[in-house]
C-alpha cells in the first residue's frame, strides 16, 4: 500500500464531506470518511476486495477504531451517494484543460452464456461486445472522459449493447469551450462531431479508419501522443478488477465502479497539491 495515496484520499474525502455539512454519528468510532477511504483502498490495492482491504487497513493503523466487515458494508451502502458526488467535484476541478481522452470499456455482470439466469439486469440491451478483446459480455459499459494524466472528468454507465456515441453529447457538455476530445475509431461520426462543436464548442477527434481522409498533421500528432493514455487508463482499471467485479447487488456494483474511478484520481491529485 502507498501511504500518500491513502492519506490523500482520506483528507480530500473528509474535507469535502465536512464542507458540505456532513457529520459522522457521535458514537461512531470510525468516521464516514474513513469508511469511504477503505473502499478506495480496496479498489487501488486489493482488486476491489473490501473485506481484505478492511483487515489490512485496520492492522496497519489507518483507522481510528475497530469496525466489523458487516457493519462496514452497511455504512458503505448508506454513504454510496457520496462517491459520485466527490467524483463530480473532482471532475469540475480538473476540467480546465484543452485536451481530454474519451474511452469506453465493458463492465460485465456475467458471461453472455449465463445472461438468461442473471437477475441484476435483463434484456438484449445489455448484450455487448468488447472490440479490444473480441469477447461478448452481458452487463454495462463504462464511458469515461479523463485528462491526459488519467483523472476522470465525466463518466456514465450505459447498457453494454448501446453504441459508443450514445452518451458523447452528455459527456462533452461538462468540458470547456475550445477543448479537444480524442477517442478511438468507435467515436467516428461526422454529424456528431459537427453538432458537438456547434452546441458546446468542443472538438471531437476520433482515430480515422484507413479508408477515411486523415486529420491535419497536428491532430494526428496529438492522437498518437494521447493513445497511450487510453491504454494506460484501461490497464489501470483492469488491474483494479473492474472487469471482474463481484457484487451481490446493483448498488454494490456501482460502489465498486465509483471507488475504482476515484482510485485513478488520487495519485495525480496528490502530485498536484
Amino acid at each position: 500500500m502507498n501511504d500518500d495515496v491513502i492519506i490523500t484520499a482520506y483528507v480530500v474525502i473528509d474535507d469535502m464531506m465536512k464542507h458540505l455539512g456532513h457529520q459522522s454519528h457521535v458514537l461512531a468510532q470510525v468516521s464516514d470518511a474513513e469508511v469511504l477511504t477503505v473502499a478506495v483502498a480496496a479498489a487501488q490495492f486489493f482488486h476491489n476486495n473490501h473485506e481484505a482491504a478492511l483487515g489490512i487497513v485496520t492492522r496497519a493503523g489507518y483507522l481510528s477504531g475497530r469496525l466489523s466487515v458487516s457493519r462496514c458494508n452497511r455504512r458503505r451502502h448508506q454513504l454510496a451517494d457520496w462517491l459520485p458526488l466527490i467524483l463530480e467535484a473532482l471532475g469540475t476541478l480538473f476540467a480546465r484543460g484543452e485536451a481530454f481522452i474519451l474511452n469506453s470499456m465493458p463492465l460485465p455482470i456475467c458471461k453472455r452464456v449465463r445472461a438468461r439466469h442473471c437477475r441484476k439486469v435483463r434484456g438484449r440491451d445489455y448484450c455487448g461486445c468488447g472490440a479490444a478483446k473480441k469477447e461478448k459480455f452481458f452487463g454495462w459499459r463504462l464511458h469515461l472522459v479523463c485528462t491526459p494524466q488519467g483523472v476522470p472528468v465525466s463518466f456514465t454507465m450505459l447498457p453494454g449493447g448501446y453504441h459508443d456515441l450514445t452518451p458523447v453529447h452528455q459527456l462533452t457538455a461538462a468540458l470547456p469551450a475550445g477543448a479537444k476530445v480524442f477517442g478511438d475509431k468507435g467515436y467516428h461520426s461526422a454529424n456528431d462531431e459537427a453538432s458537438i462543436l456547434k452546441d458546446v464548442g468542443v472538438r471531437l477527434i476520433p482515430i480515422r479508419k484507413k479508408h477515411m481522409t486523415p486529420h491535419e498533421w497536428a491532430d494526428e500528432f496529438d492522437l498518437r501522443r494521447y493513445r497511450k493514455t487510453i491504454e494506460t487508463v484501461n490497464s489501470q482499471l483492469e488491474r483494479m478488477g473492474i472487469e471482474q467485479l463481484y457484487a451481490r447487488s446493483n448498488a454494490g456494483f456501482d460502489i465498486k465502479v465509483h471507488a475504482s474511478l476515484l482510485a485513478l484520481a488520487w495519485p495525480v491529485f496528490r502530485d498536484a497539491v
